[in-house]
């Protein structure tokens, strides 16, 4: 058995990593998250008390990171500061937290000689055009758009760095967008879901052209094990399931589902340097280390994620009125 440091892991795709680790595994986990607005204990309820520790702190925390660092067998880093709208209005948080933050976990590990995967975003590589059939790959040039994606560039780079520099055992993984149970309401989806419960309609950011590449976090999650497991160090795998959707499509398909009219959603205005379009080649990742996914049927995986939302409304009531006055001041 294992001991794996996993950062953010009361996060939404990093709780997730916890569950499928615990369910798919011997390893034993320790969690190290700040429980920000964007995290929370219950994610974890649940799990085995012996096999899952919960440590609150921030990755800034040489310190206590180091701690950790020492007695873990790998540290998965998941923390970050994600939400692009919340960059625009105080980009701060995102450089402390991704840059700082995975500079201090680099030296940790470093230091320990712990094995290190880097969670990261396909939105390091900025867009692509609408009409275009390329997609991101491994190789395509670095080019973000927001201090979120910025902030995350730059932490890869700095993974790079420690890999070239001091020999460190680490890998990188860049993923397409997720859904599932236990994202933030602030996110696409689950804003979407939450308002139709509350009968709200939802809102589509400019035309709703805009097209991601959605991946359920269940797929994201046996992605990054299997890296861990059998990845090559040094190298920088693609995640994605194939799940190209405008997000009009998205809000569409939420409404259906949902028993509702699909044309009963409202426009706004567009967000500031918004992407026009992500997609993910992941096929280094499928033929190298074999791996495929799961949940190939966006619509199935929507209607499960509908389905938990529902069940669990006392789980994101709370944070659902915050959000919500985050997004009435800026009129989205």
């Amino acid at each position: 058995m294992s001991t794996l440091l996993v950062t953010g892991g009361a996060g939404f795709i990093g709780s997730n990593f916890v569950h499928y680790v615990l369910s798919h595994t011997s390893h034993r986990v320790v969690v190290l998250d700040a429980l920000t607005y964007a995290s929370s204990g219950s994610a974890l309820q649940g799990l085995p008390a012996d096999r899952v520790e919960l440590v609150v702190g921030d990755i800034s925390d040489a310190a206590l990171v180091g701690d950790l660092a020492r007695t873990a067998d790998a540290v998965v880093h998941y923390a970050a500061e994600t939400h692009n709208d919340n960059s625009l209005v105080d980009p701060a948080p995102f450089v402390q937290t991704n840059i700082v933050g995975t500079y201090t976990l680099l030296e940790a590990a470093r230091l320990h000689g712990t094995r290190f995967h880097h969670i990261s975003t396909d939105e390091v590589y900025g867009d692509l055009p609408l009409d275009d059939p390329a997609k991101f790959t491994a190789d395509t040039p670095y080019n973000p758009s927001s201090p979120y994606s910025s902030t995350k560039a730059g932490s890869d780079l700095l993974v790079r760095a420690w890999v070239r520099s001091f020999g460190l055992e680490a890998t990188i993984s860049n993923c397409s967008n997720n859904y599932g149970p236990r994202q933030h309401v602030e996110k696409f989806i689950p804003r979407q879901i939450t308002n139709v419960i509350d009968g709200v309609r939802p809102r589509l950011y400019g035309k709703g052209e805009n097209v991601r590449d959605w991946i359920h976090a269940d797929d994201h999650s046996s992605a990054v094990l299997r890296i861990l497991e059998h990845g090559r160090p040094g190298e920088t795998y693609l995640i994605g399931a194939d799940g190209e959707k405008n997000n009009m499509e998205v809000i569409r398909a939420i409404l259906t589902e949902m028993g509702q009219d699909p044309s009963a959603y409202d426009h706004v205005a567009d967000r500031p340097g918004h992407d026009l379009r992500y997609a993910i080649d992941a096929s280094k990742l499928r033929d190298e280390l074999g791996w495929t996914p799961e949940f190939t049927d966006f619509e199935a995986g929507l209607r499960d994620t509908i389905e938990w939302y529902r069940k669990n409304e006392d789980w994101w009531r709370e944070q659902k009125a915050a959000a919500e006055a985050k997004y009435a001041n800026t009129g989205h």
